[in-house]
């Protein structure tokens, strides 16, 4: 297994272009690294929205550091999942101390790291990428130029894409699977643009009872620059669901017939947990490697796992019953404070226009019901899903099949609008709970 410089061995890296196919190579050389170090369990963890490797790697290295005190007798692996995905410069990195953070800009513009990373995530697209940086900075106050930065965002993002993604879009395009509609292109674009305005001062504010005197309607660039962010995260999720789907779930097949003893643990951070779920139903038929999943502040549908749905009983998730590929238990972390979750995601996942009928944060809460992310409230409507606290979880023992939610709230709870606690996830005890989810010892 390859090593960069990490603190855990031994350590490789799976990475995959934006259509799932693996770096040859690199898996090759983690696959013989496992036989060659006598590896019984291997922990695999994808990394959610983020801007490069070196990120994504300081990400690993923080979270397992842990491991080798936790289970010293254990015979552990350690893999790193790397994927294009991207980051906009305003949000925390996990585990990056925010003195050393860039200087956020006073107004909603693209700013170097931003732009540099929509081009890399977006090849191609540079003039429209361009286009964007100059309406956002001009700020024009003509509706026209907003529904201009409308259009040129759905341009970006490639509502139909080519290539394989088109078949991992199901759950984000097709009518019938409300809960991942992207709704956020419905209307025009002003419409959306002063919504998630009007939602991100109420994170920045969310005492209304206070009075403010600097009170002002918001500005719909501020929610232009959301709407941009929302759906790249939009086209970031369709192509978590190919990655894993593709990609990881065909390695894991290849692992299993070369070692066919290595037990494989798989996490994922937000859009990671989406791409390590859809693994499951990458698997090849009749493989049993999988033995636990941990979602870290999972950043798709709780009702992905479901049969039927509470609003719509002839329905399913997109990954109903795909918790049953798994030797072991779904674990889903969540937390009231990522706000990123418990107000964006629903927003964004199903632009209602009903703003005005919800109260500060409940906006989140009443969409969330339908539209939710399993990040903030669990997995939903899965028959015997159980509920548990995180004390309770590491006091064990997990159960050993189905979904457990577990409540993160007391360690997932740093952060700011608006991310809120969706990036403090590098603790001790959420390595802990992957160890005990796969009972490693």
């Amino acid at each position: 297994m390859a090593r960069p410089a990490m603190s855990v061995s031994p350590y490789g890296e799976l990475t995959f272009d934006a259509d799932g196919d693996a770096d040859a190579r690199a898996r090759d050389r983690l696959l013989a690294g496992v036989a060659q170090h006598g590896v019984r369990d291997l922990l695999v963890f994808a990394h959610g929205w983020n801007n490069d490797r070196s990120g994504a790697t300081r990400l690993y290295d923080s979270f397992f550091a842990p491991v080798p005190e936790l289970a010293p007798e254990a015979k552990v692996g350690y893999v790193g999942v790397v994927w294009p995905s991207m980051r906009f410069s305003d949000e925390p990195i996990p585990d990056f101390p925010r003195a050393v953070a860039a200087e956020l800009p006073p107004r909603p513009v693209l700013d170097k790291d931003t732009r540099h990373a929509l081009l890399e995530t977006f090849p191609g697209r540079a003039t429209v990428i361009d286009q964007l940086a100059r309406l956002l900075e001009q700020q024009s106050r003509e509706e026209a130029e907003l529904e201009e930065f409308g259009r040129l965002v759905r341009l970006l993002v490639d509502l139909v894409p080519p290539g394989p993604q088109a078949l991992f879009a199901a759950d984000t395009l097709a009518e019938g699977v409300p809960q991942d509609e992207p709704a956020m292109f419905d209307g025009t674009a002003a419409e959306r643009c002063e919504e998630f305005a009007r939602a991100l001062a109420r994170l920045q504010s969310p005492d209304e009872t206070a009075p403010d005197a600097s009170f002002a309607l918001p500005n719909p660039w501020e929610g232009a620059h959301e709407l941009l962010r929302q759906a790249t995260y939009y086209a970031m999720k369709r192509r978590a669901g190919t990655v894993g789907e593709r990609g990881l779930g065909r390695v894991i097949g290849q692992l299993a017939a070369r070692s066919p003893g290595v037990r494989v643990h798989l996490v994922g951070h937000s859009f990671g947990g989406r791409l390590v779920s859809f693994a499951l139903r990458g698997l090849p038929k009749g493989v049993r490697t999988v033995k636990s999943v941990t979602l870290l502040q999972g950043a798709f549908s709780h009702y992905a796992f479901s049969a039927r749905l509470p609003h719509d009983p002839r329905a399913g998730g997109v990954l109903q019953g795909q918790h049953n590929r798994i030797d072991g238990p779904l674990v889903c972390c969540f937390s009231r404070h990522d706000d990123a979750l418990g107000t964006m995601y629903p927003l964004a996942s199903r632009m209602a226009g009903h703003d005005r009928e919800f109260q500060g944060l409940d906006i989140g809460r009443a969409l969330g019901a339908k539209w939710g992310a399993m990040g903030f409230d669990g997995v939903q409507a899965v028959p015997g899903t159980k509920n548990l606290k995180l004390a309770d979880a590491l006091r064990g023992p997990l159960p050993a099949a189905g979904c457990v939610n577990v409540d993160a709230a007391a360690v997932v709870r740093r952060g700011g609008p608006p991310a809120g606690a969706h990036s403090d996830i590098v603790h001790r005890e959420l390595a802990q709970l992957v160890l005990a989810a796969g009972r490693v010892r």
